[in-house]
């Protein structure tokens, strides 16, 4: 059986857009997508290609403009599946997250993690990272990666200041039970409570939007 593939493409701010899934929990990540001058930055392309295939088209259908840079917020499948969706971007991670991709996957504990998506994991590669991200790094003017910590001992987000909205990606759970089995809770606490002077709007990488109240709230529960 192959999970349904549902979402839908959500302006959150002039230029920034979240692709949300109609699901909360593992296997049903989100994405982001930030409009710049020179092209698009896609922030992690989901867990499949299947699953980024709507995504991509949602974007295509928005704006005429190349995926040049695609940033992955952590190393676990859900977060890296579906980078075949845009095979001319820039590949953007952590130091972390490009060691993990330079080894084969293990469809078999993809499919463990995820049974939903066991069909397309048979035949998944993966993509390497191609621009490692070991400090605060301007992918356009308007996004800033950031390295941080906590769901795995590195991991990215991003930023976008101007918006006053961070894409928290894989250290972001709204409404949904973590799958934390490499997370050190405690930088994760740290990062989460540093993440509330980041800005207003928080983009997770898994649930609805949301704002300080959330981050506080996935702060407790890692507590």
């Amino acid at each position: 059986m192959v999970t349904a593939m549902a979402g839908s493409l959500q302006n959150v701010a002039p230029g920034v857009y979240a692709w949300l899934d109609d699901a909360f929990g593992p296997g049903h990540p989100n994405a982001g997508m930030v409009v710049a001058d020179d092209g698009l930055t896609v922030i992690d392309p989901l867990c499949t290609p299947r699953q980024a295939t709507p995504f991509a088209a949602a974007v295509a259908d928005l704006i005429a403009t190349p995926v040049r840079r695609v940033v992955l917020t952590g190393s676990h499948i859900e977060f890296v599946g579906g980078a075949g969706a845009f095979p001319m971007a820039a590949v953007y991670g952590s130091g972390q997250t490009s060691a993990h991709l330079d080894q084969p996957g293990d469809p078999t504990v993809w499919t463990a993690l995820h049974p939903g998506h066991g069909e397309d994991f048979a035949e998944l590669v993966t993509r390497p990272v191609s621009h490692t991200v070991q400090e605060p790094a301007h992918l356009c003017p308007a996004s800033i990666a950031i390295p941080r910590g906590g769901f795995q001992l590195e991991n990215l987000a991003v930023q976008i200041p101007g918006a006053d909205v961070e894409f928290l990606g894989a250290l972001g759970w709204f409404g949904c039970v973590p799958l934390a089995f490499e997370a050190d809770f405690g930088l994760w606490i740290d990062t989460l409570t540093a993440a509330l002077d980041w800005g207003s709007v928080f983009v997770p990488g898994h649930g609805p939007i949301g704002d300080a109240d959330d981050v506080r709230s996935l702060i407790a529960y890692l507590e």
